[in-house]
């Protein structure tokens, strides 16, 4: 940030943002965005859903499962934040973003063309490096077409309504059945083609934005430390390390809490778990819809808060597992939260021409910190004191996001247009 140059927190007034389609295409756009993001998703969490498969085939040990989940959050955020970067430099995100989803979608074929744990480390590296940035891009074209009126809820529904249909829901049913009925590496041979399909309809349907006018005196390319002279980016990626680390641990080893220590069925945990995808399915419609009206600051500060149910529930509810399911539904509405602090405050907070970097930073510092750290540092806990503590740690993350967000400089169009002083002589 140069010298001079003001920020949207210093003014209170949000970054330029005009909108370029009318209501049609905003909704084009969003929907196949969310479609595009949930094959991702569904790709990304295919090998969870046929480890099993895969880890008697290959002769995998479970230190071989747990480095290839990691190496995937590794390169997804390493990936996300350089590509990111370049598409912003070279103002083509739409270019950039069929790029990627080509090829991740390879990826997926090359998986189920391994035959050993390097083969398999390998396609898993390049697949995370190619989705790190399919978020961030996706999103700055949501930002630059869609009303800002409506840029919590298109944001919300671009991020978390085909990411957890398609990749807790469809993906699971659909690849455990492929892999039962014809093998593992068809299953991952077909969960390739949807990600050419969407990758054809985005070229054929959604047009790159023409690009807005630069700050005088902005500099080409964000640096981290301009990122991070924005109160907003230091709070977001702070948030986004404690919710990213409460998703992956909660998916890691509650589970195994139900299963081994509460002595819940395997399929009634599946059930149990499979709540939380349509809590978050519904969410990207409610919270982030909701931060439209209200603003994305107590939102950001609420609903965390919410987060404390699922491990207390896990922990000390005792009846009937329908109950539990709505416990679970209600506490994992915190996932409704991400693409606010992920997408939406960054992006009206950082000037318009570095929001996919501003996008990737935060997304990364989370991957990173999150979803490499969070779960081995839980495992260790879990080994020392029970499988009870992974759940007494994302108790204390929940509280520790909502508190963090009490910093946030408030960013909804609704919330500052309230704050502005009134023009003279009206």
């Amino acid at each position: 940030m140069t010298a001079g140059q003001t920020t949207p927190e210093a003014t209170g007034k949000p970054p330029l943002r005009t909108v370029k389609r009318g209501a049609a295409y905003q909704v084009v756009l969003v929907g196949l965005l969310s479609l595009n993001f949930g094959i991702v998703f569904f790709d990304r969490n295919a090998l969870n859903f046929l480890m099993p498969f895969v880890q008697a085939d290959l002769n995998l040990t479970n230190t071989h499962v747990g480095i290839l989940a990691s190496a995937l959050s590794l390169t997804w955020a390493i990936g996300g934040f350089l590509i990111s970067s370049a598409s912003d430099r070279a103002a083509n995100r739409k270019g950039f973003l069929l790029v990627a989803i080509v090829i991740f979608s390879l990826c997926s074929v090359l998986s189920g063309l391994a035959t050993s744990f390097l083969m398999l480390l390998g396609a898993r590296l390049l697949m995370g490096a190619a989705e790190g940035p399919i978020n961030p891009i996706s999103q700055t074209l949501v930002v630059r077409e869609v009303d800002p009126r409506h840029r919590g809820l298109a944001m919300g529904v671009m991020q978390n309504f085909g990411s957890n249909f398609f990749g807790s829901f469809v993906a699971p049913v659909v690849l455990v059945a492929i892999a039962a009925a014809w093998g593992w590496r068809n299953a991952f041979f077909l969960a390739g083609i949807p990600g050419i399909i969407t990758a054809l309809l985005i070229w054929k349907f959604i047009d790159e934005p023409p690009e807005e006018p630069k700050v005088k005196g902005a500099s080409d390319r964000l640096t981290l430390k301009e990122a991070f002279s924005y109160k907003n980016i230091v709070v977001c990626s702070v948030v986004s390390v404690l919710l990213v680390s409460y998703l992956v641990i909660t998916w890691a080893f509650m589970p195994l809490y139900l299963t081994q220590v509460k002595g819940v069925d395997p399929g009634v945990m599946s059930w149990l778990m499979g709540t939380l995808g349509i809590s978050a399915t519904i969410g990207s419609f409610v919270v982030a819809g909701l931060s439209d009206r209200i603003g994305r600051k107590p939102v950001l500060v609420a609903i965390p808060f919410l987060g404390v149910i699922l491990p207390l529930g896990a922990m000390f509810f005792d009846g009937s597992p329908w109950i539990l399911a709505v416990i679970f539904f209600f506490g994992w509405a915190l996932n409704g939260c991400f693409p606010l602090f992920m997408a939406t405050v960054p992006s009206e907070t950082i000037q318009s021409t570095h929001v996919a970097t501003a996008l990737a930073l935060v997304m990364a510092t989370g991957e990173v910190f999150g979803g490499v750290l969070s779960p081995f540092f839980a495992g260790l806990a879990a080994d020392r004191w029970g499988l009870s503590a992974p759940l007494w740690i994302i108790f204390g993350f929940a509280i520790a996001a909502g508190i963090c967000a009490t910093a946030l400089t408030e960013t909804a169009p609704i919330k500052r247009a309230q704050a502005a002083p009134p023009t003279p002589g009206l």
